[in-house]
């Protein structure tokens, strides 16, 4: 999440502010619990059981099974109701302490599925808010208390575990980001369940010129996977005031185990959300798309007011030297899945996402603000639940953190992490220019001094003979991953301008069809990496938001696809998904090993900075294509090239990808500017 928000980190007004803050909550010296005294965190008791609530039916009754660690807690108390918001208590109970392990629990007979709960602590002879559940799966509107609920029953008809068959290998993954809201907000979508996770189930949908759209143009375009913008219950959205079409990303986490409200239908109703996501589920996969969740375990929405700081103060975030809260995600506030009861939340958060929702893989938001050792367990657990789960995630921090470097799950540790990928922002920004510097160009306008960085991306971050490294410089430093699959390869996503208000920012003067050029330049170089290709929504119909560079609650007018944008680039739209086809019929273009690639991926010098040429063996791999030369021109005139004499053929011209390759190539050919070329050679 690298937005001007977490820019404004550095700023002294948000220190200041944050500071102020934090110091309500700050941690004292010594902490007494129920009449002991620990000297710091690491003397809490641990509690290793299953906690939240349990809630199962035998023949005569309905028992309800309530636990919460709270070791700093003197009392507390469960409260029923008969609604999620509203003054109608049912009825309140003093539960149960064990001191060894900091839980309370109480055990109720007869309680019906339907009712409401809250827990509320008394700490240092205070009584603390009302506040949810942290193990909450079900919650009434805006999320403050938590429904029981019988899940059994939440299941849509003919429920069953998905199998991607297009994926034989991690290399195979094509992703695909997108926003809840974004894809079928505009009046042109043709969806009629506007905004809402039912939207996706909606098949058939068109634009105005008898277009697909929805869930039927991401099948169309052909990707593996569908990456999802927060949709676990966030904090922004008040759901009670839906009609006034409020918009959010979604990064200020509420309750992390419960689908959001506002995607429902009735966000009154604990049950429906939960079904409706789950309908949303089913119907990615009877497209045979994967799912994959964006998940933001780094910090929580609010800091003094969480429902973590209210049970446990201080203990599930990480301090500064002075008490106060640090802050690496620049939102007031970073966890610290460091220590044992967080982490134990974390895993246990996603394996209950993969088990109930049978999500296949999750995207870590400001992942590097999480331990090493906490992302590898992580990968163990999920993978033992199903070995083909895709894990990445944004290999920085947005601010420092106590964590040591060393410890920290950065993108330069990639060789550290265990199946898991990181994004790659060398890359990213070699191709299209620095993120924040938005009026610096990248190799595909003409930056000359960008080529080494391509070139870096290209070969996935692995180690390779031709790439020349340099510590000198901010990107290609060394290499850092250790295989293709740990690298995500992209140039834009929902942070930050789209990579159309990019390039325009960046080359002012250029026309909109030099500019789908340089788009096309872009993503033909991110497609035929040997990184895992990662897509924003609506790049393959040339994505606009106005040049809105940070849209987070920006309106729907910003940040909806226009489904008029397909009808108006059906060229660019035919070009990226031949592109993504091009990609998943060819292995030359997703070698397993980093070993494959030293010795089948070969860099052709020359002395121009902005051409990058290289050949593939594909006979090697298994490809059908036995050689495939390919060149790249980030400069804005054509050049005319030549390469070795043989039967070649032409399945990328600079304009259109012909993947049968009909027409032929002697031994040169003439790269327009800002464009690539692809030719085979089978003799």
């Amino acid at each position: 999440m690298k937005t001007k928000i977490l820019i404004m980190l550095f700023l002294t007004s948000i220190l200041i502010s944050s500071q102020t803050e934090i110091k309500e909550v700050q941690i004292p010296n010594g902490i007494k619990l129920n009449s002991k005294l620990y000297k710091n965190f690491d003397e809490y008791p641990i509690y290793n059981g299953d906690l939240g609530l349990n809630f199962w039916q035998n023949r005569t009754t309905k028992t309800a099974e309530f636990k919460v660690w709270s070791p700093a807690a003197e009392e507390l108390k469960l409260s029923l109701y008969k609604e999620g918001n509203g003054e109608n208590k049912v009825q309140e109970f003093n539960m149960n302490y064990e001191d060894k392990t900091g839980l309370w629990f109480i055990k109720l007979e007869q309680v019906y599925e339907g009712l409401y709960y809250t827990f509320q602590a008394k700490i240092n002879g205070k009584w603390m808010m009302e506040v949810v559940d942290p193990y909450a799966k079900a919650v009434g509107v805006n999320g403050q208390r938590d429904e029981i609920i019988d899940f059994s029953t939440t299941n849509p008809s003919k429920w069953t575990q998905f199998k991607n068959k297009d994926i034989k290998s991690k290399n195979d993954i094509i992703l695909y980001e997108t926003h809840i809201r974004d894809l079928s907000m505009s009046p042109d979508s043709g969806i009629k369940n506007k905004g809402k996770f039912l939207g996706f189930t909606e098949t058939g949908t068109k634009n105005n010129t008898g277009l697909s759209t929805g869930i039927d143009h991401i099948k169309e375009l052909g990707i593996t996977h569908l990456h999802i913008l927060p949709a676990f219950d966030f904090k922004s959205i008040d759901e009670t005031q839906l009609s006034e079409n409020k918009f959010n990303w979604g990064y200020d986490p509420q309750n992390y185990n419960v689908p959001e409200g506002s995607y429902s239908t009735n966000p009154y109703d604990g049950t429906v959300r939960i079904k409706e996501f789950k309908q949303m589920v089913q119907a990615i996969h009877n497209k045979n798309i994967s799912v994959v969740m964006d998940v933001v375990y780094n910090h929580t929405g609010s800091t003094n007011e969480s429902v973590f700081n209210q049970l446990v103060p201080g203990y599930y975030y990480r301090q500064r030297k002075d008490g106060s809260f640090s802050d690496a995600a620049a939102c007031g506030n970073e966890t610290a899945s460091d220590r044992f009861m967080f982490q134990k939340y974390m895993i246990e958060s996603l394996e209950w996402w993969m088990k109930e929702y049978k999500i296949d893989g999750f995207r870590f938001d400001l992942m590097a603000i999480h331990d090493i050792e906490t992302m590898n367990l992580i990968s163990e657990k999920l993978h033992k639940i199903n070995p083909d789960v895709f894990l990445y995630g944004e290999g920085w921090t947005a601010g420092d953190s106590p964590l040591p470097i060393e410890k920290r799950a950065l993108k330069q540790h990639e060789n550290k992490l265990q199946n898991i990928a990181v994004f790659s922002d060398d890359i990213r920004d070699g191709i299209k220019g620095h993120w924040s510097n938005v009026k610096d160009k990248g190799f595909v306008s003409g930056n000359k001094e960008l080529k080494e960085v391509v070139k870096f991306g290209i070969v996935a971050s692995t180690k390779h003979s031709q790439i020349k490294y340099d510590k000198n410089r901010n990107y290609a430093q060394f290499p850092y991953s250790n295989e293709p699959a740990g690298i995500i390869g992209y140039v834009s996503c929902h942070d930050n301008n789209t990579l159309r208000d990019k390039l325009k920012i960046a080359n002012p003067n250029s026309s909109e069809k030099e500019l789908i050029k340089m788009a096309k330049l872009a993503n033909t170089i991110v497609f035929t990496s040997q990184s895992v290709p990662f897509l924003h929504m609506g790049e393959e119909i040339n994505r606009t938001k106005k040049l809105v560079e940070n849209s987070y609650n920006s309106p729907d007018s910003i940040n909806q696809i226009q489904w008029k944008w397909k009808t108006e680039n059906k060229e660019l739209f035919t070009y990226y998904k031949n592109l993504i086809q091009l990609r998943k019929s060819h292995p030359a273009f997703k070698m397993k090993t980093t070993k494959e690639i030293q010795q089948n991926l070969k860099f052709i010098d020359n002395k121009d900075n902005l051409l990058i040429e290289y050949t593939l063996n594909g006979k090697a791999v298994g490809d059908s294509w036995n050689e495939i030369y390919i060149a790249f021109n980030g400069e804005n005139k054509a050049k005319k090239i030549t390469f070795p004499a043989g039967n070649w053929k032409i399945v990328l011209d600079g304009k259109k990808i012909d993947l049968k390759a009909k027409k032929s190539a002697s031994n040169s050919i003439l790269i327009p500017e800002h464009s690539a070329i692809i030719l085979i050679k089978n003799d």
